[in-house]
């Protein structure tokens, strides 16, 4: 995950204060779209969610490819997981998820498969 304090203008306060260079709540704007963008780093997971503010949709593979190159190196391989059914959970409905493990890399396909 990139250092987040370049994206400061954008922080949202939070009773619990700011955040730090890796974890806070943030509203971004894309394509003239605002966004509520929450980033953290705990438990060994790299984890960006992804909303549209005052809209019910989920965010387009163009949006979250923007989100991934702000909140991401351009070489980090991050994924949303589809889990198993009896692991799934949704507390937002229109929300989206980011995730990198901070200390193993994700195995890719090879790139002629693609």
């Amino acid at each position: 995950m990139r250092n987040l304090d370049y994206l400061n203008k954008y922080r949202i306060q939070h009773p619990a204060g700011y955040g730090d260079s890796y974890n806070g709540a943030f509203k971004i704007f894309i394509g003239g779209r605002s966004f509520y963008v929450v980033a953290s780093n705990g438990g060994d997971w790299e984890h960006v969610s992804v909303s549209l503010k005052n809209q019910k949709r989920t965010p387009t593979w163009e949006e979250m490819c923007n989100v991934k190159n702000m909140f991401f190196e351009e070489d980090e391989v991050v994924v949303q997981f589809h889990p198993g059914k009896d692991e799934y959970v949704n507390i937002h409905e229109f929300c989206l998820h980011l995730w990198k493990p901070r200390f193993i890399d994700i195995p890719t396909p090879p790139t002629e498969f693609v």
